[in-house]
This record gives structure tokens, sequence and C-alpha cells, in this order.
């Protein structure tokens, strides 16, 4: 236990599943005798005492936020940096971590403007702005590199998820190429870095519990599980055209899907949902805050996304040892080794994604085989103990 207890806010973007992807994160710093504070929207899905509760249930403090994750109204947003510069005012923590675009564009540099020493910054993955090519999504990307631009210059450390997404930042002089994977000293910036940037540094993802996600044997028949926000850019369409591809061929093969619609320019519509249920090529299971029984029940995840930082989705498949099929992209290759644990296939294929699926639905052995080396890349590479680690070091904790 650190011999000087401190105090730490996390900021996070998406209320629903603050425990679900900090919760790990909130014990580590409580265990480590630090006063831990937990800035969350209020959920949309979930009661908010619900959330307060487990929030608790960890040791920790919950702040909700009026952070709106895909809202642009001025008003609301300028609202959300007084916010966040009050409650860093009131609490003087040691330390802020954000994660997810808003909390980042709002926290850190709140954080800054409040003295708070330590303002560690985790890229999440860069979305809708960066994956479509409407006119509101670029409107957006300019929106979001300006926003960005200003997060990074008052950060002390920046995490990053995958590779492609530290050498979009470089591209776009967000950030440095000279302090990239520095090491953190210990007044929070590491010894060769230059007082204008950020530390640098790379993680698996938000890690996964091993604990929590055991390995489970694959049942023998062919099930296809899906969890994701219901959204075009997470590939959910691809995921239903394959379904119906392959179970023209292969009528025992079952397609789940899990997931919320949420509040973004590409959500699925309601409509177009239900008349796939009632087709019968998928089944929707709807959210669930506890997608184990799923992941025990199915024989293949799938994630056709576009783009991701690392999807926490995935990591949790990995760990239950499931084999994996996804896509050729930012976040999700980096889930996969190909051949050994599952198979990538290009973005927006659909008949690419049916022929992989298709390949594990004919093929038992394959499904267990790569299933197992699944597991084997979620102890060696994923595991949160070690991606919290990189974080309370940035911290200072």
């Amino acid at each position: 236990m650190d011999a000087v207890p401190r105090s730490f806010i996390i900021v996070n973007g998406i209320g629903d599943s603050v425990v679900a992807f900090r919760g790990a994160l909130v014990r580590e710093l409580v265990a480590r005798g630090h006063r831990v504070i937990v800035s969350t929207p209020t959920p949309i899905e979930r009661a908010a005492q619900d959330v307060e509760a487990e929030v608790r249930a960890l040791g920790a403090e919950c702040v909700f936020s009026p952070l709106d994750r895909a809202g642009v109204n001025p008003l609301r947003e300028r609202a959300t940096r007084a916010h966040f510069g009050a409650l860093f005012n009131n609490i003087k923590p040691d330390g802020v971590f954000a994660a997810n675009p808003k909390a980042v564009f709002h926290a850190i540099p709140a954080a800054r403007a409040a003295g708070v020493a330590r303002r560690v910054a985790m890229i999440t993955g860069l979305g809708y702005a960066f994956t479509a090519n409407t006119l509101r999504a670029r409107i957006l990307r300019v929106l979001a590199t300006k926003l960005y631009r200003g997060a990074m210059r008052d950060a002390t450390t920046v995490l990053f998820q995958n590779q492609a997404d530290r050498r979009e930042f470089e591209r776009r002089g967000l950030i440095s190429a000279a302090v990239i994977d520095a090491e953190v000293g210990v007044a929070g910036r590491s010894n060769n870095q230059p007082t204008h940037g950020p530390a640098i540094k790379m993680v698996a993802g938000s890690g996964v519990d091993l604990l929590h996600f055991p390995q489970v044997p694959p049942p023998p028949v062919p099930v296809f599980l899906m969890v994701a926000r219901l959204l075009g850019d997470k590939g959910v369409r691809e995921f239903v055209a394959a379904a119906r591809i392959v179970r023209e061929k292969r009528s025992d093969c079952r397609f789940r899907l899990v997931g919320w619609i949420d509040a973004n320019p590409s959500a699925i519509a309601v409509a177009e949902l239900d008349a796939w249920v009632r087709e019968g090529v998928i089944e929707y299971a709807g959210r669930l805050d506890d997608v184990r029984d799923e992941l025990a029940r199915c024989s293949v995840f799938v994630l056709p996304s576009y783009r991701e930082g690392t999807p926490k989705s995935t990591l949790e498949a990995l760990a239950t040892g499931r084999a994996i099929v996804t896509t050729d992209a930012p976040g999700c290759r980096e889930t996969v080794e190909r051949g050994i644990n599952g198979t990538l296939v290009a973005p927006r294929d659909a008949n690419a994604l049916a022929e992989a699926c298709l390949k594990f639905a004919t093929d038992a052995r394959l499904r267990e085989k790569m299933g197992a080396a699944s597991r084997a890349l979620a102890e060696s590479r994923f595991d949160v103990r070690a991606v919290n680690a990189t974080i309370a070091e940035a911290l200072g904790a």
C-alpha cells in the first residue's frame, strides 16, 4: 500500500458501463489506500442509484456529470467544462484519469486549469468522426481534432490502445513522435520528454479481468455471437448480412446479437432491428450488464467493426476461450494472431465475413483449438492488472 494516500478522479464517458470498464482500476487504486472519485454521466439504460451503488461497493465515491457523449450543443458543452472545473477545484485531486473522447476533451483541460499535477488521457478509439465520410462526420472530425489538440497539450500522459490511433495523432500534429513510449518519471513526465508535450504510452486496451471471465469449453454447435453498441460502424449490418448468407447454407447456425441502440449518428434504427428479428436471421438478446452466459453459450465471437481502440467485448471473448472473427482494422487486428486464434476479414465485406464464419461452422475442432489460443493470448497480452499498473504509474499512485 502506498505510504502517502492520494486522491484521484476517474472521468468516464458512458454512465451505463462505468463499472464494467473501470471497476478493476477503481479496486486497484482503493486497495493502494487512495481516495477515488468516479465521475460519470447519468446512465441512460440503467437506474442512477444502481450505478452509484456499484461504484460505492468498490470503495469509491460517485459523482454524476452533465457530459453528453454525442451532443454538440455549445451551452451544454460549456456547462460540462465548468462542472469539471468546479469538481477539480473543490476536491483538488492529485491526478485525473479520463477515457472516452468527450471525457478527454473536457476533463483534461479543466484539470490543468485547476492545477491538477497528473492528467492522464486514454484514447479509446476514434469512432464515427474518423470512420465515416458524411458531411456531418467531416465537420465532427474537424471539431474533434481541435479538441484533441487542446487536450493533448494539457495532458501529462496519453495512453493509446493501438498504434494506428497513435500514428493518426502524430500525423495530425497532436503529439510528437519524439516522446513515443517514453517512461514516466517521478514528476509525471519522462526523463526525455519535452515540456511542451505529454508522455506517450501504449496499453492493451482496457484489459480484461481473467478471474471474472474464466475459460469455458465451447458448445459443440455453431453459435456466432456479436456484442456491441448497435451502430453501423460496429459492423452490425455486415453481421446480419453474413448471417443471412451462412444460414442459407447451414440452417443449424445461430447468430446472436447483444447490445443497445446508442445515441450516435450511425445508430441502427429500431425498425431495422425488429425486421431482422422477424426475419429470423438473428436472435437479439438486448442489452446485458453481464455477458458471461452469452459468451459461454457461443462457439465463435464476431466483431466486424470498422475501427476500435481495443474492443473490450473481444477481450472478454478471448478470456472465455472463443475463436475470433473480426476485421483487419485498427484496434480489431490487435486481438487476433492470424491463423492461431481467429480470422481477420476486410471491414465492410459481408461476403468475406460469411466465408470466415462458414469455415468455423464446419470445423468444431478448429473452434476448440483457436479458442484455447485466445485464452492464452488474453493471459499473455491483455491482463487488466498490467493495464491498470500502467495507469496507476502515470497517475503517481
